[in-house]
C-alpha cells in the first residue's frame, strides 16, 4: 500500500478546496505541506481574507433552493418515496450549510472549522446513502411514508454520520493521536479516503442502476431517463471542476476564485434535477406494467 497513491490527500488538497483538507492541515485550514495555489478571496482586517465567496453565496442558494424543493414535495401528497425525497434536501441544506463554515474561508476559530468539516463530510455519505435508499423505494419492497422506512432510514444514516464524523472530528482534534501521521505529506488516512472519496460515489452509481432499472424495465419508459442521465452529467461536471480545473482557475486568478465555486453550482443544479427525475417518475399518469418486476 505504501507504494501506492491510495489513501494520500496531499494531491487533491493541492489542486482542491475541500472539507477533508482542514483536518489534515497543521493550521486546520486549506493551506498545508501540500502546497498549490492559495484562494486567498476577499482581503478583511487584520490579514484575514473571506476565501470563497462564490461558493458561499451559491451554498446560501442551495439551501433556499433545497427549502422550497421540501415544500414543494409536501404538496405531492400522493407520489411514492415523498418522505424519503424530503428527507435526501434536508441532507443536502445541512451539507450547504457546513459548506459555507468548512470550504467558504470564514476567518473562523480551527475549532469551529474542524467540527464543520467533520459534519460536512459525515453528512456527505449519509446523504448518499439516504438518496441511494430513495432508489430501493420504488421498487416497494418496503411501504414508503411508515414508519419502519423512515426509521430504517433514520437510523442507518445517523450510524454512518456518527461513525464517519468520529473519525473525521479524532483527525482534526486528535483526540487519540491515532490518525496523527495523516498530518505529514503525503497526508495518507485510508478511513477518511474509503470514507469520503469512494464509498459516495458507489451509492451515487448504485442509485443510477437502480433507478435506470426502474425507469426503463418497470415503468416502461424513456423520458424520465434524460432527468437522471442530466443529473449525473452536472455531479460529473462539478467533480471536473473542482478536482481537475480548479488549480488553473486559481492560478488564473491570483487565487481571488477556484473550481469550488463551480462545483456547488453544478451540485446545485443537480440535486435539483434529480427532484424533477423524482416528480416526474411519480406522477399519476405513468401506465405501470402488469407484471410484476422481473
Amino acid at each position: 500500500m505504501g507504494s501506492t497513491d491510495f489513501g494520500k490527500f496531499n494531491d487533491f488538497c493541492k489542486d482542491s478546496t475541500l472539507p477533508v483538507c482542514n483536518l489534515l492541515s497543521d493550521t486546520h485550514n486549506q493551506t498545508g505541506p501540500w502546497g498549490g495555489c492559495t484562494l486567498t478571496g476577499i482581503s478583511l482586517s487584520g490579514d484575514r481574507h473571506l476565501a470563497n465567496l462564490g461558493s458561499i453565496i451559491l451554498a446560501g442558494f442551495a439551501i433556499v433552493a433545497a427549502t422550497l424543493l421540501v415544500l414543494k414535495s409536501e404538496k405531492k401528497r400522493a407520489a411514492v418515496g415523498r418522505r424519503e425525497m424530503q428527507m435526501f434536501l434536508i441532507g443536502y441544506i445541512i451539507i450547504s450549510i457546513c459548506e459555507i463554515f468548512s470550504v467558504g474561508g470564514f476567518p473562523l476559530p480551527w475549532k469551529i472549522r474542524v467540527a464543520f468539516s467533520a459534519i460536512h463530510i459525515g453528512m456527505i455519505i449519509a446523504t448518499t446513502w439516504i438518496l441511494m435508499l430513495n432508489a430501493v423505494v420504488g421498487y416497494q419492497i418496503i411501504d414508503d411514508g411508515t414508519p419502519l422506512s423512515l426509521g430504517l432510514m433514520v437510523a442507518s444514516a445517523a450510524a454512518l454520520l456518527i461513525g464517519t464524523g468520529y473519525i473525521a472530528l479524532d483527525t482534526g482534534l486528535s483526540f487519540t493521536g491515532f490518525w496523527d501521521s495523516s498530518y505529514d505529506s503525503p497526508n495518507r488516512n485510508i478511513a477518511l479516503y474509503v470514507l469520503y472519496q469512494l464509498v459516495p460515489l458507489i451509492l451515487l452509481v448504485a442509485f443510477f442502476v437502480l433507478e435506470a432499472i426502474l425507469v426503463v424495465r418497470v415503468l416502461g419508459e424513456t423520458r424520465p431517463m434524460l432527468y437522471l442521465t442530466a443529473a449525473a452529467v452536472l455531479f460529473a461536471l462539478g467533480q471536473v471542476f473542482n478536482y481537475a480545473i480548479s488549480k488553473y482557475i486559481c492560478d488564473g486568478t491570483s487565487g481571488k476564485i477556484d473550481g469550488a465555486m463551480f462545483q456547488t453550482f453544478f451540485t446545485l443544479l443537480s440535486v435539483v434535477t434529480v427532484w424533477m427525475f423524482w416528480s416526474s417518475i411519480t406522477e399519476d399518469d405513468w401506465p405501470m406494467q402488469s407484471s410484476p418486476y422481473p
